[in-house]
């Protein structure tokens, strides 16, 4: 199970993996005051840098910022092989649906 980190988290695991706030600022092409300001006053990461952030320190987008990039469902559904579905074409159309 994974567990979630808040969006603040995130930016402070992104501003670890980049080394420092001048070079995440570099990364952004923002200056350090302002990856200082996002930190102090709480801020999430301008939704336009969550993309570069993510491709060049490894924090997701998702922890960054779940408002606007929620997780993906995972698809480990597998499709049952019995169910058959009705359509219109000739030939197919005999078929009934099974639950």
């Amino acid at each position: 199970m994974q567990t979630q980190i808040s969006p603040y988290e995130a930016l402070q695991a992104a501003v670890g993996r980049a080394g420092s706030q001048s070079a995440l600022a570099r990364i952004c092409g923002v200056s350090q005051t302002a990856v200082w300001k996002w930190i102090q006053n709480g801020k999430r990461l301008p939704a336009e840098l969550c993309l570069v952030v993510e491709r060049e320190t490894g924090v997701s987008k998702h922890s960054l910022r779940p408002d606007i990039y929620p997780v993906e469902p995972t698809l480990d559904v597998v499709p049952n092989p019995t169910r058959n579905i009705a359509c219109d074409r000739t030939g197919i159309s005999h078929r009934m649906v099974r639950a």
